[in-house]
């Protein structure tokens, strides 16, 4: 049976409950009455007996016999009891089987106290008996029929009966209609669940519009609404996320197939030229072969930084970190020296004050150094000053790259450090690079428990590294 019930809605199930709940009720308060109200009728009439019985007793004790007619129904009967015999005294009101009569003479005969008994007389019905001792040797019994209370009693459970069963159907009509309106909220939730599951989220950009509306159900309908609208938030932000992860996928595939093509077009260009005798002069030939040399460096460099930035976002257990003690002052001063003879015609200040050893990857740090120096000289004109400073804070280490040139644009600066981005997307690559330096930087600084942040507005632009000071206890890798 459980599993019909179980394919029934709540609110069946409920009002079923409720009306099994209700019967079982019922049928306690009914029986609870009917027993009461049968108990009250029977001392009532014991009483009712009790008090017939003293007068008839004082009627026979003065004639012999009960001369006072009974009430219609009512039995009255005297009895000679000797050596166990009994006798009725004529004239007597009693029917025609009278051993119930004569055995409880019989017993009265030996007995202190009155005796009452109940019992049932051939073709009269049941009986409620009581003798009492008129004097030694003489009983009176008067009985008194049952059939009134039987008969009250059974027109009350047909009362009951009848009642409770339309208070019943009522209740169960009620409150069906109440768990319906109660229960909507419910099926509101269960409607905007098959809406959501309808809902296509294969879009890059797929978001639920659906919600749980604000109607009133009750406390735990209400919890149970927010959580369902907090669920639904918590699946749209993701799908965001995931949204804007595939599109960043899409972007960065497109770049990186783009980056890899030109210097791919670039070599297969050059090998078509020694098909041509001119090609293959020794001056052309050393030209074109330098070419191929450069554009295969390229693409070298650009596959390095994909593999380093993919096992930094995979956290790979192989992640190239080697760290050791290094002098972050010198290693500053080091990467200044390179950039110095790299790019000549820029001025370079350099602020980098004592040593200052922390446990890290110095070869890492270096590029870190390298690629936003860079970064600035490619982006500024030319005799733009480069300044590059070192301070210690209460639990980190700040190194300010910062360039006079004319700044990042404000539309652009929560996306440099994406892969393959660039502010100016008409400047070529050969001068404005592959669009990594950043991404590269910020993983590899990421990489060391640190940050890299861009600041400063039109007229110069400060890129900031901060590295935790608890390097100087790191573990060696």
């Amino acid at each position: 049976m459980s599993r019909p019930a179980g394919r029934l809605r709540l609110g069946t199930r409920l009002t079923l409950g409720l009306g099994a709940l209700s019967l079982a009720v019922f049928a306690v308060v009914g029986t609870a009455l009917t027993a009461y109200m049968r108990d009250y009728l029977e001392q009532q009439l014991a009483t009712q007996l009790k008090l017939v019985q003293t007068v008839q007793a004082k009627d026979a004790a003065a004639h012999g016999t009960v001369q006072r007619k009974p009430y219609y129904g009512w039995y009255t009967a005297v009895y000679d009891v000797a050596d166990g015999e009994v006798r009725l005294r004529r004239p007597a009101d009693v029917p025609e089987d009278t051993r119930a009569f004569a055995a409880l003479a019989r017993t009265m005969a030996h007995s202190d106290t009155e005796l009452v008994r109940t019992a049932r007389i051939d073709g009269e019905g049941t009986y409620r008996l009581r003798g009492c001792e008129v004097r030694p040797g003489v009983v009176l019994v008067s009985a008194a029929p049952v059939t009134d209370v039987e008969e009250t009693v059974e027109r009350l459970i047909t009362v009951q009966v009848v009642v409770f069963a339309l208070a019943l159907a009522a209740l169960v009509a009620a409150g069906r209609r109440m768990l319906r309106r109660g229960l909507e909220p419910l099926s509101d939730m269960a409607r905007t669940a098959h809406g959501i599951a309808s809902h296509d989220l294969t879009e890059s950009a797929a978001r639920l519009p659906l919600r749980a509306d604000g109607r009133d159900g009750g406390r735990e309908v209400a919890e149970l609404r927010t959580a369902f609208n907090t669920m639904l938030e918590h699946i749209d932000d993701s799908l965001a996320v995931r949204a804007e992860a595939e599109q960043r996928l899409r972007r960065f595939v497109a770049d990186a197939s783009h980056e890899l093509r030109t210097p791919l077009m670039s070599v297969r260009g050059y090998a078509d030229l020694f098909r041509y005798a001119a090609a293959n002069a020794p001056g052309e030939r050393e030209r074109h072969l330098a070419r191929l040399r450069a554009e295969a460096a390229r693409m070298g460099v650009l596959l390095d930084d994909l593999l380093l930035l993919a096992r930094l976002d995979a956290a790979d257990a192989r992640a190239p970190l080697r760290t050791a003690e290094t002098d972050v002052a010198e290693l500053v001063r080091q990467a200044a020296d390179a950039f110095r003879a790299g790019h000549p015609d820029r001025p370079l200040t350099v602020s980098a004050g004592t040593a200052l050893r922390l446990r890290l990857d110095p070869d890492r740090i270096r590029q870190v150094l390298d690629n936003l120096l860079t970064n600035a000289a490619v982006h500024t004109p030319p005799g733009t000053p480069v300044s590059v400073t070192v301070r210690t804070g209460p639990d980190e280490v700040l190194i300010r790259v910062a360039d006079e040139g004319p700044g990042i644009p404000e539309e652009h600066r929560e996306r440099v450090f994406d892969r393959f981005y660039r502010v100016d997307r008409a400047r070529s690559r050969d001068r404005g690079g592959s669009g990594l330096g950043l991404s590269v930087a910020r993983s590899l600084v990421g990489a060391h428990g640190g940050t890299v942040e861009l600041t400063g507005g039109p007229g110069g632009t400060v890129f900031t590294v901060r590295l935790p000071l608890r390097g100087r206890d790191a573990a060696p890798g």
